[in-house]
């Protein structure tokens, strides 16, 4: 019998009222594994139903019994981390080894969240004797928060913990490709970590559907959406008709800088994994290396060293996996023509990779193109593979030109021993988030969000409590 996954609504799973599924296949092998629900309209109408229902009373609950809630939702996620390693790795085709890294910083987020809602707290504002004058944040009531398939839990988490903390309810819609784990959590943290039934729902299906119709309902008072920059359009516009607020991550076109006082080897280690992560599925990957021309040709060699000894595979500990869906294989591997069309051949990489232990398998090799421009459609699109654009520059002015040249913000890496640059640079790039003498994707407790067309607002951190709540001021005449 196939296994499905079904949505997950007031507590129970349940079938998608459209009573369609769609296939779903292991990227690691292209062979179906499951069915899932392809819901629709109504279906979002019962989980806003569901969530309006319970909101209120979850709302009410001390500050103290959310966070201890969520602090268990942890517990029971870090007790059960093999079951969920094992549904997120068949459906993304991440190695284990990365997915274990990843549980951790899932569980973390539900731990700071549930610690720190304790000392949320308005301000006392002082306007003389006569007044007392004071702020609170209140929870929106129902928010929608709709999820790409590259990170499916961790994106989750970053939005789910923060939203649930602060008193909200939450319809979560994963991607119709990677649904399996956020299912498979909610039902968890209800029926074993305590949350009510109705304050985590998770809808299945595609996000052409399911989108549209949680942004027009009008008991959904916010989203978050992280995914690609034609749908945040997209959602962007129906939400300007109700005046829906929203978070939005749109994904980037990350400028690593190398300059020339920086520990070489160490920054080729951190410039591979910048773009190879997660077989380069991710929206912060540093995708456009910019090297200073003096030290050029001697980085560009330790780096393809670094690249070289990567491991494509469907093990636990292989260095990269394949890429998660059929359209963004194919889409990646349109990219080796481009770069062909513009003159460019790869250092290493630059094919699709099959056979072997790899089977028919959807593997992309890592792939390094020199002499890039940063006119060339390879260093201005994002390519969400492991593709990497190396870029020479003259000096810290031209760096911060180039790395500043493209319509996207989200990340930003710069190698150097120069603390005086390291600041220069790090006050004059366009990026929501700079990493110095490391490329990664920060901690729970540091704001993450982009400039320009990477989005607005920010996730995680302190910051993150003001994104899923409303600031209320209360003034009183003595």
């Amino acid at each position: 019998m196939i296994e499905k996954t079904m949505s997950y609504i007031g507590g129970r799973s349940v079938e998608p009222l459209t009573g369609h599924y769609a296939s779903k296949v292991d990227p690691r092998t292209n062979l179906k594994i499951k069915d899932v629900a392809n819901s629709g309209a109504e279906d979002v109408d019962a989980a806003v139903a569901s969530a309006v229902a319970a909101q209120a009373e979850w709302r009410d609950k001390r500050p103290s019994e959310r966070g201890r809630i969520l602090v268990e939702m942890a517990r029971i996620l870090r007790q059960k981390r093999r079951d969920i390693v094992e549904i997120e790795s068949i459906e993304t085709g991440k190695p284990g080894r990365e997915m274990d890294q990843l549980l951790d910083l899932v569980a973390q987020y539900f731990e700071f969240y549930g610690g720190i809602v304790n000392v949320m707290d308005g301000d006392i504002i002082n306007v003389g004797p006569d007044y007392h004058v004071y702020t609170r944040r209140d929870p929106f009531g129902v928010i929608g928060v709709i999820l790409p398939w590259n990170a499916p839990l961790h994106q989750a988490a970053r939005a789910i913990a923060p939203a649930l903390a602060t008193g909200n309810a939450v319809i979560a819609k994963p991607s119709e490709h990677t649904s399996g784990s956020l299912v498979a959590f909610a039902k968890m943290a209800v029926e074993e970590a305590g949350l009510p039934p109705g304050v985590l729902n998770v809808i299945v299906g595609k996000g052409s559907a399911i989108g549209p119709a949680l942004a027009s309902n009008l008991d959904v008072k916010k989203i978050s959406f992280t995914g690609g920059l034609k749908a945040g359009q997209e959602l962007g516009r129906i939400a300007a008709e109700r005046i829906l607020p929203l978070t939005l991550e749109l994904g980037g076109k990350s400028a690593n800088i190398v300059f020339d006082d920086a520990d070489l080897d160490v920054a080729a280690k951190g410039a591979t994994a910048a773009f190879t992560w997660n077989s380069g599925q991710w929206c912060a990957a540093g995708s456009r290396l910019l090297v200073q021309r003096n030290i050029h040709d001697r980085f560009v060699a330790k780096l393809i060293e670094n690249v070289s000894r990567l491991r494509l595979g469907p093990d636990y500990d292989a260095s990269n996996g394949p890429i998660t869906t059929a359209a963004q294989f194919e889409k990646i591997k349109s990219f080796f023509a481009i770069a062909e069309r513009d003159g460019l051949k790869p250092a290493i990489g630059g094919r699709a990779a099959t056979g072997g232990e790899l089977g028919d398998g959807s593997y992309i090799e890592p792939t390094v193109y020199t002499n890039v421009t940063n006119d060339m459609e390879i260093a201005r699109e994002e390519i969400f593979g492991p593709i990497l654009s190396v870029i020479a520059f003259d000096d810290e002015a031209d760096a911060i030109r180039i790395a500043n040249d493209s319509e996207m913000g989200l990340a930003a890496g710069i190698w150097s021993r120069d603390i005086g640059r390291v600041h220069r640079v790090a006050g004059r790039l366009e990026a929501g988030r700079i990493v110095v003498n490391e490329y990664g994707g920060g901690f729970v407790q540091n704001p993450c969000g982009g400039f320009k067309a990477s989005g607005y607002g920010r996730e995680q951190g302190i910051d993150a409590l003001a994104e899923y709540t409303q600031l209320k001021s209360v003034i009183i005449r003595l």
